[in-house]
């Protein structure tokens, strides 16, 4: 988080819809949509839709980011580990395992999508 924009600027909110619109595939955003010398990417990238649910949350839109995460949830495997990437049509887990940056990015969510410490203490 940098802070470089207020979430509730139009600026940041028009660049999350056409993210979106461009990139998303259901609750998974993919990291760029150019082929690249594996052809097009057919894989959602985890950390980025993390980053998703990280500005859905700043924007207000926390009932959506909750859901998304709670996909993220279900793709976890039996250890609750993620890969890189994820197919968005089979739920398979491709890439690096386990990614560092998705199981970070499961964590910033949580904290995202948590009530804060001075409301539970």
């Amino acid at each position: 988080e940098v802070n470089f924009i207020d979430p509730k600027d139009p600026r940041f909110i028009s660049t999350l819809k056409a993210l979106e619109d461009t990139l998303c595939d259901g609750p998974y955003m993919r990291r760029y949509e150019a082929p690249d010398d594996f052809g097009k990417p057919e894989t959602a990238f985890n950390i980025c839709t993390f980053w998703r649910i990280d500005a859905l949350a700043r924007i207000g839109r926390r009932e959506e980011a909750r859901e998304i995460f709670e996909a993220m949830l279900a793709a976890r495997n039996p250890l609750g580990l993620l890969s890189e990437d994820t197919h968005p049509v089979t739920g398979e887990m491709w890439g690096n395992f386990p990614q560092t940056y998705s199981m970070v990015g499961l964590i910033n969510g949580a904290v995202r999508l948590s009530a804060p410490w001075d409301s539970v203490i």
